[in-house]
């Protein structure tokens, strides 16, 4: 089965030096390009991330420090990586909650950015979770009846991941749908709030306002909680948060501190013309 696409869909794959988005670096991508006529573009790259790669680390992935040392650093390939994506919609396996977030906070870090407007963001793994429940290997050999040799290379895992996508709208015509739109809300995670900055501390609730979706403020509205502790959005844009989180947090608050900067005029201007209205009433008075 083809994809039934309107635009190109980009799967991808990241090996890193570990887990932690805010500390951790990729040393190798790869990106498989699926275009509406369904003619495929790869870009595989491996990358130096100019940290020592944890020995843990090289036991899943084989990938050494020895391998990385003469590659080129992330910085210059980041903007080669964004053209390669354009306006393409992301697919990976387990994407939503590593791959996704993982790179926009290393393209945040080197100061480029990836538009996430107008994206549609397809997590394979969740599709699998919800109908079968099993590992990338495992999805692979049920939906292709495939071995996948080489695990946690980013090119092979990248592959399998697009391979395992077709397989499931073959097996699940009636449930799982060829079409971009539903795949993306198909995959978003169970929760009860959509996560808008991939790692979980920003949602948008049933109302579709953006909330706090962590910590003591967790399911208030930025609203609520600005009215209630101003300074919190800007404690979280002042310690180690993720890029992604504070990216969103800006774009979020900005309408909200925009809407309190006019009423905080406005309330200016009232009291002003209060004070004004008092003082003609004084004049009056006396002049009477």
């Amino acid at each position: 089965m083809n994809l039934n696409l309107t635009k190109a869909i980009v799967f991808f794959d990241l090996e890193t030096t570990g887990l932690n988005i805010s500390t951790d670096k990729i040393i190798e991508i790869a990106l498989l390009k699926i275009n509406p006529d369904q003619s495929e573009e790869e870009f595989v790259k491996r990358i130096n991330p100019g940290m020592l790669i944890p020995a843990e680390s090289t036991e899943i992935h084989g990938i050494t420090n020895a391998d990385v040392k003469d590659c080129v650093t992330f910085d210059k390939v980041a903007e080669e990586i964004k053209a390669f994506i354009g306006d393409a919609d992301l697919a990976g396996y387990n994407s939503n909650r590593f791959d996704v977030p993982f790179l926009i906070e290393e393209l945040l870090n080197v100061n480029v950015q990836l538009d996430l407007d107008n994206r549609r963001f397809i997590d394979v793994q969740t599709i699998f979770h919800k109908m079968e429940q099993r590992t990338l290997e495992a999805a692979l050999k049920f939906y292709c009846d495939e071995e996948l040799n080489n695990a946690h290379n980013a090119a092979a895992d990248t592959l399998a991941t697009y391979k395992v996508l077709k397989g499931q709208l073959d097996r699940y015509p009636d449930t799982v749908k060829n079409d971009m739109d539903f795949l993306a809300e198909f995959t978003q995670n169970n929760g009860k709030n959509k996560k808008i900055d991939f790692v979980g501390r920003l949602a948008i609730n049933d109302k579709n306002e953006p909330i706090y979706n962590f910590g003591k403020h967790a399911g208030k509205t930025l609203a609520e909680v600005y009215e209630q502790e101003p300074g919190y959005y800007r404690w979280i844009l002042d310690n180690n948060f993720p890029k992604i989180t504070k990216a969103m947090l800006n774009k979020h608050m900005a309408p909200i501190l925009e809407k309190a900067k006019i009423d905080r005029q406005k309330r200016r201007e009232h009291k002003t013309q209060k004070m004004e209205n008092k003082i003609n009433q004084l004049k009056d008075k006396f002049n009477n």
